[in-house]
């Protein structure tokens, strides 16, 4: 059964860290991605349902911890 999954970043660059670490944790393809405003990007992946629970949660923690270390700057 195929799935889609969906992580929304507060930067280009933290999409761009995140579908890679996605796309190399499970067998799952990027299908695209949205500038959505306010530097919001959305990525929307695709695969298995348990490959895409596993990759959308290691693109979460790379979020946040991309969003800590922004944090920490300010």
């Amino acid at each position: 059964m195929q799935a889609l999954g969906f992580i929304e970043t507060r930067s280009l660059t933290a999409s761009i860290e995140a579908s890679d670490v996605m796309t190399k944790t499970a067998d799952v393809w990027v299908v695209g991605t949205e500038k959505i405003g306010s530097g919001l990007v959305n990525v929307v992946i695709q695969g298995d349902v348990d490959a895409v629970t596993a990759a959308v949660k290691a693109g979460e923690a790379v979020a946040k911890k991309r969003l800590e270390r922004f944090m920490q700057l300010m």
